[in-house]
């Protein structure tokens, strides 16, 4: 009987899922699991040794040069043979935070713990917008025609409102919250367009949040808001109905995810 692989622990999900060429005459698909997407993460784009990404991925280094070898060899199909790469699937679970991973930045789920401690404690103000319907949290972000508004003073709510989106949508919305001087959203679920939009507008999203937005707000600052960090509705933005599966929900990766 053979003996189960280890499920490989990565740091968040990939933003970017599908790549294609332009003028390719036949549409080839090769997947790259989400394990060999982090595997040439670490090792090309953080400069980390195998040593080092099979302690980050919780695997062993024999491991680790089995993923990445294969994972260099899909993507080198890909471009020499004009084959689309997708990034799906995979042995994996997503790291919690709770223990050491080495990672040789701030670990994103202990940095997003740590900014909810300190604004608890009122070391910083806050702007947040939170996608709004009837009084409860907007379960998608691009859809969402209502904003409420919230002034944070002191780890506690100073003033709020609701502003019309004015018909924007999607990646559009980031200027519109940058506009507002906006630097923290709650929402339900998030396109990766968008996520990556507010992000690079340096707003922080807790994404697959839900209830009453005035109690979501209050949870937040307490540091008990429950939320998932990789709300995504998937890779794609237009024609994606949430009803199709829970926003943030991915079926490949290890159970207890």
């Amino acid at each position: 009987m053979a003996r189960p692989s280890r499920c490989r622990r990565i740091c968040t999900r990939p933003k970017y899922c599908s790549f294609a060429p332009e003028n390719a005459e036949k549409n080839e698909e090769v997947v790259l699991t989400v394990d060999e997407y982090e595997t040439v993460r670490l090792i090309d784009l953080e400069d980390m040794n195998q040593e080092q990404t099979a302690r980050q991925m919780d695997i062993s280094r024999t491991t680790v040069m089995e993923i990445y070898r294969a994972a260099r060899r899909k993507i080198a199909d890909c471009i020499v043979n004009g084959k689309t790469l997708t990034v799906s699937g995979g042995n994996y679970r997503i790291c919690d935070g709770s223990s050491f991973c080495g990672c040789q930045t701030a670990c994103r789920k202990r940095h997003t713990m740590q900014k909810c401690s300190d604004r608890k404690r009122g070391i910083a103000a806050m702007r947040i917008a939170v996608t709004y319907e009837d009084g409860e949290v907007f379960q998608h972000f691009g859809h969402t025609a209502q904003f409420k508004i919230y002034d944070i003073e002191n780890g506690k709510i100073a003033s709020e409102q609701v502003v019309s989106t004015n018909g924007q949508g999607h990646g559009a919305l980031a200027g519109f919250l940058s506009q507002q001087q906006v630097d923290t959203v709650i929402c339900g679920g998030i396109g990766g367009g968008a996520a990556a939009a507010l992000a690079n507008s340096g707003i922080q999203v807790y994404g697959g949040a839900a209830g009453n937005t005035d109690d979501a707000v209050r949870q937040l600052l307490e540091g008990q808001l429950a939320y998932d960090p990789e709300p995504q509705c998937g890779c794609h933005e237009e024609g994606h109905s949430c009803g199709e599966h829970a926003c943030g929900e991915d079926p490949h990766g290890c159970s207890g995810n």
